[in-house]
């Protein structure tokens, strides 16, 4: 009867038992498995830095770009007013085109005259106050005008023609790519001109240049001389107008 109350072994042929050897696998499988998921987050938490770094990379170049700055304050400064003297040339030549074409300015004008000698009708619009570069030809001396703001060359043609007694000038411009030509005689405006007349008895040079084909400058490759009035003073003026004079019965006459 004791044997009755004796407590059942458990029956172990259906239990598994983990030898040391299928420990150590197990173990070895699972180290195996931690170090390939280790290795794979580690890659993936790398490629997003890759931005950070070139973002970085940039911070660090501005940073660098602005201390160059604080050290060289004189290359900063001469670099900011090449770049504002650039803007207001743009500015400059964009107002002077809008000018031109809306009619307010114009894009050339020019002093026709009898002279023959461009230095003797520098010396006259010298003496007159007008700016100009001239040019003289067999056809008749020509002056083309710097001031080409509103009525500046008609005010020019009525000084020329009022300080010069008694001598005429066409007053030729192109404003908004229209050609006005008018006769000027003491200091009042007369006779006008169509192109093709105008150009029929001035120098040949004259219409390329008004019609805008070509720059005043480019006369001195053809073998003409430029005199600007600002290259001569009243007294220098003078003497040329005294060289060119001469005197007889009627009284002095300018050749």
């Amino acid at each position: 009867m004791a044997d009755d109350h004796k407590p059942q072994e458990p029956d172990d042929a259906g239990q598994e038992h983990f030898s040391d050897e299928d420990l150590e696998a197990a173990l070895s499988q699972f180290e195996e498995e931690l170090a390939a998921s280790s290795a794979q987050s580690s890659q993936e938490d790398e490629s997003p830095q890759a931005p950070e770094s070139s973002a970085a990379a940039g911070q660090q170049g501005a940073a660098a770009s602005a201390d160059a700055g604080q050290d060289n304050p004189g290359a900063l400064a001469d670099q900011t007013e090449a770049d504002l003297a650039a803007l207001g040339l743009a500015e400059s030549s964009f107002d002077d085109e809008l000018q031109g074409l809306i009619g307010n300015k114009a894009k050339v004008a020019a002093l026709v005259t009898r002279l023959a000698s461009g230095r003797l009708l520098a010396a006259f619009c010298q003496l007159s106050d007008i700016a100009a570069v001239c040019v003289g030809s067999d056809q008749g001396a020509v002056a083309f005008l710097h001031n080409l703001d509103g009525d500046s060359p008609e005010a020019a043609a009525k000084d020329l023609t009022t300080v010069v007694s008694g001598m005429a000038a066409v007053l030729t411009v192109n404003r908004a790519d229209k050609l006005d030509s008018t006769l000027y005689l003491h200091g009042e405006p007369g006779q006008t001109f169509a192109p093709p007349v105008l150009f029929s008895f001035t120098p040949p040079f004259l219409e390329d240049l008004m019609l805008g084909i070509g720059a005043v400058d480019d006369l001195k490759q053809e073998g003409y001389t430029l005199i600007d009035t600002a290259s001569m003073d009243r007294d220098q003026a003078m003497q040329v107008i005294a060289e060119h004079t001469r005197y007889g019965r009627g009284g002095p006459s300018i050749q």
